[in-house]
């Protein structure tokens, strides 16, 4: 296709127009949001003036009578101060409070977040507690009380801690948590002496209350990739864009899953029912969304109950959460729902292959550019028949445009025409759509598995510091809305490029288009891909400028040295003069076409009149 002096120039306007379009929404924008923030700012300074001076002494009076009712026979434990207590392994440092007796936070050792620091899950507003009965009308959950924290016990590789809670009447309620080395998993066992008056109808209501913590560099892309998984009658399931879900079956673990990490409480006897609540955050802070979850779990009826559970805090890594509890490598997400179709891709081709050529080549990039050149030698085949086709389309092309010439404005006229040549010639006109088509599966294939490979995190490559993220050239000093964000990804310029040049091409070898919607179509995916893929990880990005790369050279190669277009063209002339029989769907294709035809014809008589 040629570029004329008009399409150039309208394609600059065009670019233009978007750009200053994008830059006044974003200033609008700015504007009102400074404008809300002063009324809202006034709003507050009024009410703040309306409020009346209390007495904090009078509100603690209170509330420490009122605690001391609450708690009954443990209002020993209702006040004290929080001590905090360290274990640690290679992996992970696991920081607990005796507030609770339970894990406060914990540090992985071997992954930094985006301010270079060691990734931290769970914060201060994030705990799991169940509530006790304290007396015959009041419960207690075990978060506000204080338990006595015992000192860490080390036996070989393993390191135990144990908080102990106490009442007047002799109930005991024990916290045993134990890390062992090289583990993510921390056992957490709970030992109760009274349990029938502590639990109402030997059930423990357990409470889980998490606000994952950004983590990555993309606030936005890791909020949209964080999501809650959950194993219900031993099978696999998550809600993301949902924000509510009733258990109504076992439940064997729940999961808060950000982009590379989870936190995962596992029942080892099951919860035996529950529901959660699931917000994704929106503001500017860098929490990444709220979960709320009630479980409840039947125990056996008796005055002595160990209640078994396990907490893990780690990578999403497949291998790792393998041996977890079953299910949990479905946290890593290789394709689910209407994306389902790609996880036997991912399970049993790309994911060994990545592995495999990670062992052999230390650099990420050039390993995703190995499994590029085997993804298209894999697919040669069908590809080198797609090229084929192209080429007999090539060939045609002279008469194909003879009889658009011929036919004019005579759409019927010429496509039944053009279905009668292929169908003499022996050429399939949607045989060149299979490069196409093969890309949707891969893409979504790699869509996938590159957002969820935490191999990829943190690793460098050419101009790129993280291939799990996107790359950046350039910050913007405004944000373009559809999906582009403040900054320009090198990776997707090549991409878009290349994928610009690969459409070019191919336009060459198709009939001329008076369509004008057909005559700009190289532009239009180019276009839309410079928006979508701008977020996408460079891991994507790169992957797709190698195989546009891949194409334009094979496509060269094919159609230059190995394609002989006069054989073609031959081998074109002598089926043409071969006897054809019409499939069902030629005929009625036909049919269809010659009825059009008639009707256009009648139409055009009856204007005439």
């Amino acid at each position: 296709m040629k570029f004329d002096k008009n399409t150039v120039i309208g394609i600059v306007l065009l670019a233009i127009l978007f750009g200053l379009y994008f830059w006044q929404v974003n200033k609008t924008n700015e504007f009102y949001m400074t404008q809300q923030k002063h009324v809202q700012d006034s709003i507050a300074r009024v009410e703040a003036t309306k409020v009346k001076p209390v007495d904090a002494k009078l509100i603690a009076k209170e509330d420490s009578t009122a605690k001391v009712g609450k708690s009954a026979g443990f209002s020993t434990s209702a006040f004290g101060k929080e001590e905090l207590t360290t274990i640690e392994n290679k992996l992970i440092k696991v920081t607990f409070t005796n507030k609770g007796g339970r894990i406060k936070h914990v540090e992985l050792k071997a992954y930094k977040d985006y301010n270079k620091k060691d990734v931290v899950l769970g914060n201060d507003s994030a705990f799991l507690t169940y509530s006790i009965n304290t007396s015959n009308i009041s419960t207690v959950p075990t978060d506000e009380l204080f338990f006595a924290a015992n000192p860490v016990v080390k036996n070989n590789d393993n390191q135990s801690i144990q908080f102990s809670l106490k009442d007047s009447s002799g109930r005991v309620i024990n916290h045993t948590y134990t890390l062992k080395e090289n583990e993510y998993t921390v056992d957490w066992n709970i030992d109760v002496q009274g349990a029938g008056s502590l639990f109402t109808g030997n059930q423990v209501n357990f409470i889980l209350k998490s606000s994952p913590n950004q983590a990555e560099a993309s606030q936005q892309y890791e909020r949209q990739m964080t999501n809650i998984c959950f194993s219900e009658n031993n099978e696999f399931d998550y809600i993301s864009s949902k924000t509510e879900h009733l258990f109504e079956k076992p439940v064997q673990w729940v999961s808060v899953v950000q982009q590379f990490f989870n936190t995962t409480i596992i029942a080892k006897n099951s919860f035996t029912s529950g529901n959660l609540q699931w917000k994704r955050g929106i503001d500017s802070s860098n929490v990444l969304g709220q979960v709320n979850a009630s479980l409840q779990m039947k125990i056996p009826a008796g005055a002595a109950v160990s209640i078994p559970l396990q907490l893990y805090y780690g990578p999403n890594d497949y291998t790792i959460l393998n041996k977890q509890a079953p299910g949990m490598a479905k946290i890593v997400n290789l394709g689910r729902d209407v994306y389902a179709f790609v996880r036997p891709i991912n399970m049993y081709i790309i994911r060994p292959v990545f592995d495999f050529f990670a062992g052999l080549v230390a650099n990420f990039g050039w390993v995703i550019m190995l499994l590029t050149i085997f993804i298209r030698l894999v697919t040669s085949p069908l590809t080198y028949s797609s090229y084929l086709s192209g080429a007999k389309m090539k060939a045609l092309k002279p008469e194909l445009d003879g009889l658009k010439k011929k036919f004019g404005a005579d759409q019927q006229g010429f496509a039944m025409e053009q279905m009668k040549l292929f169908r003499e010639a022996g050429v399939n006109p949607l045989g060149g759509c299979i490069p196409a088509l093969l890309q949707i599966p891969i893409f979504f294939a790699l869509f996938s598995f590159f957002n969820s490979n935490i191999s990829l995190r943190g690793q460098s490559f050419l101009w790129s510091h993280d291939l799990s993220q996107y790359d950046v050239i350039a910050r913007l000093p405004f944000t373009i809305p559809m999906g582009f964000g403040d900054h320009i990804s090198l990776f997707t310029i090549t991409a878009v490029i290349t994928s610009f040049a690969i459409s070019m091409y191919n336009m060459g070898s198709t009939p001329t288009q008076d369509n004008p919607a057909m005559k700009y179509m190289p532009y239009i995916f180019p276009f839309m891909m410079l928006f979508f893929f701008n977020r996408l990880p460079a891991a994507l990005t790169w992957y797709y400028t190698v195989s546009n790369t891949l194409t334009l050279i094979l496509q060269f190669i094919i159609q230059k040295y190995i394609i002989n277009h006069d054989q073609i063209l031959a081998k074109l002339q002598e089926a043409r003069t071969k006897p054809k029989t019409k499939s069902k769907w030629q005929e009625r294709y036909t049919q269809v076409m010659e009825t059009q035809k008639k009707v256009q014809e009648m139409k055009e008589k009856t204007s005439k009149k």
